[in-house]
C-alpha cells in the first residue's frame, strides 16, 4: 500500500503487515474499508502503539489494530499469560477459569481465550453464559485452577471491553505476577507466535454446579438471619443495568430470605449497547432513574443496581421527607461496616483477630468504625486487588471481616 494517507512510517508498516499477515478475511476487509476511506484519525488511533497489558490486563476500544481490542491483541495477551503460568507451574497440570459479561464481542473474546490456552495444553473451566465477575474469582478457588480471565471493561462506555488477569487465590494478579506477565506479553511480538487451534478435550464447560456452590457460600454470609425473617417482605427494586448481575443477583437475594424482588425489566436484558442509559455505571445518576421511578411507582423501600459485570452494587433510599437519594461509595461502605461490625459483636464474634480494609481514596469513618468496635482496619491502593493481596497475606492468621471503597465495590 502506498502512503497517499498522509501516515507516520511506522504506522504504515503495521497496517501493511496486518493486511498482509496471518489475519482473517473480515479483519483485513475492515482494515481495506478504513484505508480506502482515507481515515487516518481512526487508523492513526488504532496504530500508532500496541494495547498495552498493564498491571491488571486490557482495556481498550473494539476494532481492528494494534491498538484495539480483538481476537488477535487477546490472542497474544493469552499466549503470553499461558508462556508464564506453564513456567510458573512447571510440575503441575495448569488450569484456568474464564467468564464474560455482556458485552459487545465478550463471548467471542472468551472464545478466542479459551482457544489459546486449550492449544497450550491448559485446562480451561469455561462459563458458557455470562456471569458476574466475583463468581469467576470464587470458580479459580472452588476448582482449585492457576489463573482466570474475565471478559469485561467493567463500566465503560460501550465501545470498550477488556481483560482482567487473575491468580489462583482468586484476586487479580499483583506483584510479581503482574510484571512478569507483562514481560512475557511483550515478548510475542508477531499473531504467528499464538496458538489459536482449539482443543476440546482441554475444555469443560461449567454453570449451575459452581452457581449452586457459590450461592451457598454467599447464603454463609448472612450476619443476620433472625433480621431477615421480620423483614422479609422488604421491597427491592434491582437492575442489572442491562449486566450480569441478573444472572445471580436475584437468586442470592433470595436465598437470603427476601421475598419482594422486583427486577426492573426495561433494563434485565443483557445487552452491550446498553440501550436505556449513556453509561452503564449506577455511580451515574442517569442510570439510576429508571430503577428509582419504579421504586416511587411501586412505593419501594431500597433500590439496587449493579453495573455490567456486577463487582459493584449501587444504592439507592428514601430520605426523611420521602424523596429518593442515591448512596455514594463512602456512604454505602461506611454504612455496611457498621451494620457488620455490629452483627459480628452481636453474635460474639469479634475476638480481636478480626480485619476490614479500606482503600486510600475511600472515607477514614470506616476507620473510626472499626476502631470503635475495636477491630483492625488496614489501608490499602485503590483496587480491589489489592483488598485481596492483604487477604492472602493474612489468611489463615487473621480473619477477614469486609472491605470496601468510594467507587461501589464492597
Amino acid at each position: 500500500m502506498e502512503n497517499n494517507l498522509s501516515l507516520e512510517p511506522e504506522i504504515l508498516n503495521k497496517i501493511n503487515t496486518w493486511l498482509e499477515g496471518s489475519y482473517d478475511a473480515d479483519t483485513k476487509a475492515e482494515l481495506q474499508r478504513l484505508v480506502d476511506a482515507k481515515d487516518t484519525d481512526t487508523l492513526t488511533d488504532s496504530f500508532y502503539k500496541e494495547l498495552e497489558f498493564g498491571t491488571g490486563g486490557l482495556r481498550g476500544i473494539m476494532g481492528v489494530g494494534s491498538n484495539r481490542m480483538n481476537r488477535y491483541t487477546i490472542g497474544m495477551a493469552t499466549q503470553g499469560l499461558s508462556n508464564y503460568l506453564l513456567k510458573s507451574f512447571p510440575d503441575q497440570r495448569v488450569s484456568v477459569a474464564i467468564a464474560h459479561d455482556s458485552r459487545n464481542n465478550s463471548d467471542v473474546f472468551a472464545r478466542v481465550v479459551a482457544d489459546v490456552f486449550s492449544a497450550n495444553g491448559i485446562k480451561v473451566y469455561f462459563f458458557k453464559e455470562l456471569r458476574p465477575t466475583p463468581i469467576l474469582s470464587f470458580a479459580i478457588r472452588h476448582l482449585g485452577c492457576q489463573s482466570g480471565v474475565v471478559l469485561t471493561a467493567s463500566h465503560n462506555p460501550k465501545e470498550y471491553n477488556g481483560y482482567k488477569a487473575y491468580w489462583n487465590d482468586g484476586g487479580q494478579v499483583t506483584a510479581p505476577h503482574d510484571k512478569n506477565i507483562i514481560a512475557e506479553v511483550n515478548k510475542i511480538q508477531s499473531v504467528d507466535q499464538v496458538k489459536f487451534d482449539r482443543n476440546e478435550a482441554n475444555i469443560e464447560y461449567i454453570l449451575e454446579e459452581v452457581d449452586q456452590a457459590y450461592l451457598d457460600k454467599v447464603a454463609t454470609l448472612s450476619v443476620d438471619p433472625e433480621m431477615i425473617k421480620r423483614q422479609q417482605d422488604l421491597k427491592i427494586v434491582f437492575t442489572p443495568i442491562h449486566g450480569t448481575g441478573v444472572t445471580l443477583v436475584p437468586r442470592a437475594l433470595e436465598r437470603f430470605g427476601f421475598t419482594n424482588v422486583h427486577v426492573l425489566e426495561a433494563q434485565a436484558t443483557p445487552d452491550g449497547n446498553f440501550p436505556t442509559v449513556v453509561y452503564p455505571n449506577p455511580e451515574e445518576k442517569d442510570a439510576m432513574d429508571l430503577a428509582m421511578q419504579k421504586a416511587k411507582e411501586l412505593d419501594a423501600d431500597l433500590v439496587m443496581a449493579t453495573d455490567p459485570d456486577a463487582d459493584r452494587v449501587g444504592m439507592a433510599v428514601k430520605d426523611q421527607h420521602g424523596q429518593w437519594v442515591l448512596l455514594n461509595g463512602n456512604q454505602t461502605a461506611a454504612l455496611l461496616t457498621y451494620y457488620i461490625l455490629q452483627a459480628w459483636k452481636k453474635a460474639g464474634k469479634l475476638t480481636g483477630k478480626e480485619y476490614v480494609v479500606n482503600t486510600i481514596v475511600t472515607t477514614d469513618l470506616i476507620n473510626r468504625v472499626a476502631e470503635g468496635f475495636g477491630v483492625d482496619c488496614y489501608e490499602t491502593l485503590t483496587g480491589f486487588k489489592y483488598i485481596a493481596t492483604i487477604m492472602r497475606e493474612k489468611e489463615g492468621e487473621a480473619q477477614y471481616i469486609c472491605g470496601g471503597e468510594e467507587s461501589y465495590g464492597f
